[in-house]
């Protein structure tokens, strides 16, 4: 799977818009580390959680 971000992508994550704005901070093969405003930071598996891009 090719994912379209990279660090620094504004995301958020539609299944949990509580979480707030977040900020991709590394991704690692499935695995996308994100710092959200109201939860601090996370792990997201792609397979498993879906996250929009913000553009800008």
């Amino acid at each position: 799977m090719i994912l379209d971000f990279e660090p620094g992508d504004k995301v958020f994550c539609p299944e949990n818009k509580d979480w707030g704005i977040g900020q991709v901070q590394s991704i690692i093969k499935e695995k996308i580390t994100v710092n959200f405003q109201n939860v601090g930071k996370k792990v997201i598996y792609s397979d498993n959680i879906k996250l929009e891009k913000i553009n800008d």
